[in-house]
């Protein structure tokens, strides 16, 4: 090991101990608001109450990463294995114990906290789970986290992972500590030649094109059967739907000023707003109101709408807009639309997944900053499936212009780009043998 890389372990490992303190009061501060956050804090400090040893251990920090390790997770369990799932946030570790209830009534996966980032957390969680091997879903570096596993005869690699352009050009700077750490891993299952390339170029080994695995994630039809029910109840049919989807803080303006001037033919379409963060809900709500929007907000106005035998009245005149204040229901928001507007575009940190509304054939639409998903963006524009603008005015002129999408090319971009989880355990076994010599 390089020693500027032992000494800033060391110094890493000092801080983090040191700085337990201040963590656990971000963690209580963020508990107040999602009492979730203070729950199972045991296994923060890798003690965990059920040791189940020789699973397949899979990190997703959140609710993205979590959402494309989950066609994974699925073929793993197909095959027999048990699985640990780690996650950071409330949002992924509910979307893990949600989506894989019965696996883990059974025994079969169990959900847990990361540990903090030290060497004696991480200790505790190898005792308990001894993976075989792990995956951290798209690219989590974390440097305790690589090297104990190191240690332990982990082989730990990157999975569904790509190397943004802004995230190339920050860590090529000054002493390139992340890139060092990353050649800690035992290997790489990247998303296409390109990000194959760039992961090389930093030193990366033992390197696996295997494509993007959120192309094979599985749609609930309960949530699509949801959708063609509320479109239909609330009047929707023959109506232009528009959701913005995923949207964080600082576009919420942005969003406004486009839907005030998103017409077609003279008619105003029906707006679907989905908060990215559930503690926004009553924020935005307050917003939207404040900007003259009258609204249906999901938890309070369509409580039984995910129900097949319920029925539901649409208040007259319906409002213009529903507010999706619900967790887990995103496939239902989309199934609403006609158009959708992924958040986080018009931000510095970037647009989040499009996949989702390209599964289900809808005409997608982003802020300019798209580096996060430099793939499949990149492919996604070029294919004339998905589109970006620069503004709130280019966004409402776009909505008010759109034509409905011809499906057929968004069948042929998903069938170009599928296939991410046989190739993945294709290089699997070479992957593994690689690793362990």
């Amino acid at each position: 090991m390089r020693l500027k890389l032992w000494i800033f372990l060391a110094l890493w490992s000092a801080l983090w101990t040191l700085g337990l303190p201040v963590v656990l009061a971000y963690l209580t501060r963020r508990g107040r608001k999602d009492p979730l956050y203070r729950a199972h804090l045991a296994e923060r400090f890798g003690r965990y109450s059920t040791p189940a040893p020789g699973s397949v251990w899979i990190h997703a920090v959140s609710l993205g990463e979590l959402r494309s390790a989950v066609p994974l997770a699925r073929a793993f369990l197909d095959r027999g294995e048990r699985l640990v799932i780690t996650c950071f946030t409330p949002a992924g570790r509910r979307e893990a114990e949600r989506v894989l209830a019965p696996e883990c009534a059974a025994g079969q996966v169990q959900v847990v906290w990361i540990p903090f980032e030290t060497t004696w957390a991480f200790r505790g969680f190898f005792r308990a789970f001894a993976p075989k091997f792990g995956l951290v879903m798209e690219i989590e570096i974390w440097p305790r986290m690589v090297f104990a596993a190191r240690a332990m005869g982990v082989p730990l690699f990157m999975c569904n992972a790509q190397y943004p352009t802004k995230s190339i050009a920050r860590d090529s700077r000054g002493l390139r500590l992340r890139q060092e750490v990353m050649r800690g891993f035992a290997g790489a299952f990247v998303k296409s030649d390109l990000q194959a390339a760039r992961f090389a170029a930093v030193g990366v080994r033992n390197i696996a094109v295997t494509g993007e695995l959120r192309f094979e994630q599985p749609i609930p039809p309960a949530l699509l059967a949801a959708g063609a029910r509320a479109r239909t109840q609330l009047g929707l049919d023959g109506r232009r739907v528009i959701a913005f989807v995923s949207t964080v803080e600082g576009e919420d303006d942005t969003y406004i000023a486009a839907m005030r001037t998103a017409q077609t033919n003279g008619v105003t379409p029906f707006f679907v707003y989905v908060p990215r963060k559930p503690e926004r809900f009553d924020t935005i709500a307050g917003i939207l109101a404040q900007a003259g929007f009258s609204m249906l907000r999901r938890s309070a106005d369509l409580p039984p709408i995910l129900d097949a035998h319920a029925t539901f009245t649409a208040p007259a005149p319906l409002p213009g807009l529903l507010l999706g204040d619900s967790l887990g229901e995103m496939y239902f928001y989309l199934a609403l639309a006609d158009v959708v507007v992924v958040g986080g575009g018009f931000t510095p940190r970037g647009a989040h997944n499009i996949i989702e509304p390209l599964a289900l054939k809808k005409q997608v639409i982003t802020g300019p900053e798209t580096w996060p998903i430099e793939y499949p963006f990149t492919e996604a524009e070029a294919a004339g499936v998905a589109r970006r603008v620069a503004d709130a005015a280019e966004l409402g002129a776009a909505l008010s212009t759109m034509t409905d999408e011809d499906t057929a090319r968004i069948e042929a971009f998903f069938a170009a780009h599928s296939g991410g989880v046989a190739r993945f355990f294709a290089a699997l076994p070479d992957s593994l043998a690689q690793a362990r010599r």
